[in-house]
């Protein structure tokens, strides 16, 4: 099968490729790269660096599938050029599906967000719940959907809506809760949380790239809107994880973000799927890595660090 990953250099779209050719599929790799590229050759790999919103230039021709993850990623980012975001995160997503449709593509999975939610006090927020976004960033997750969507009569079109997810991939990221609370455990002896009542949903890195695997070979039978998230638990209860595995002070501030709620992945467990990593897989990684000298606490895994040395973003 021929697919294209945008984004196919992140944290996610890393293990995915690399999967993907394991499995002897074709992968096409837009990426600008702004946070490097690890992914090494293989000969059904072509990697173009690009700028997702010059769709024009990327080859759609004999894709049979798009899995779109390149995006702005969380809420400091995209707070740092909101005409960025929205071009990048919303009107990127726009172009690309009509070259999908204009080329044949026959199907295209978005990568959402779970945020789209806001704050939930339902016990189990399900997807038929309404979206009330409280940041850019998840607004333009949102509006994102409902373009795409808007094309499902032309294309086989499905959402995800990831948790916040965790683990190691050789394109780390350690701005996410559970990464970040274990590097700090591991560089500093101390996790600092804030607030730490918030519940939030989580999934391993491994299971997002086994999700998107899955929506490829179920095909256009599966369309819409999908949850994938499978650990719901608090911000606190993240960090005492953390300390029985790497002995570390812990540390309550205040907080100035609301968000918490328990996402449910019912619909997509009923599909057939089964995740096989949890939160203490991935600290156990996170701690191997950064005890061998794979990974260390440097500001390239953080993508808002990053974003501000990158010269005249726009």
């Amino acid at each position: 099968m021929q697919v294209l990953i945008t984004g196919g250099c992140g944290y996610v779209g890393t293990p995915l490729t690399q999967s993907l050719l394991e499995q002897g599929h074709h992968v096409t790799v837009v990426d600008l790269m702004w946070f490097g590229n690890y992914l090494t050759s293989h000969p059904n790999l072509v990697i173009l660096r690009e700028d997702v919103r010059h769709a024009d230039r990327i080859p759609m021709q004999g894709i049979d599938v798009v899995i779109h993850l390149a995006n702005i990623a969380n809420d400091p980012c995209s707070d740092l050029n909101s005409k960025l975001n929205w071009e990048v995160n919303v009107l990127a997503t726009m172009q690309l599906v009509e070259a999908a449709i204009v080329h044949g593509v026959k199907r295209f999975i978005y990568a959402s967000s779970g945020s789209v939610y806001g704050v939930k006090d339902e016990p189990e927020v399900t997807e038929e719940l309404s979206l009330i976004p409280i940041s850019d960033y998840n607004k333009t997750k949102m509006i994102s959907e409902r373009v795409l969507l808007s094309y499902k009569d032309r294309i086989s079109a499905v959402c995800v809506r990831p948790a916040t997810l965790c683990g190691y991939s050789a394109r780390m990221r350690l701005d996410l809760s559970v990464n970040i609370l274990t590097i700090q455990a591991l560089a500093n002896r101390r996790i600092t949380v804030f607030g730490g009542d918030q519940t939030r949903p989580n999934m391993h890195v491994k299971d997002m790239v086994r999700v998107y695997h899955h929506f490829i070979e179920e095909g256009s039978q599966l369309t819409g809107i999908y949850n994938a998230g499978f650990e719901n638990i608090s911000i606190m209860e993240i960090a005492r994880r953390v300390a029985q595995v790497v002995p570390a002070e812990i540390i309550v501030t205040p907080s100035n973000d609301p968000r918490s709620y328990r996402l449910s992945a019912k619909k997509l467990l009923g599909t057939g799927f089964t995740p096989k990593f949890t939160v203490n897989d991935a600290i156990q990684e996170i701690m191997a890595a950064f005890q061998t000298g794979r990974l260390k606490n440097d500001d390239i895994y953080y993508n808002i660090k990053t974003m501000k040395k990158i010269p005249n973003l726009a």
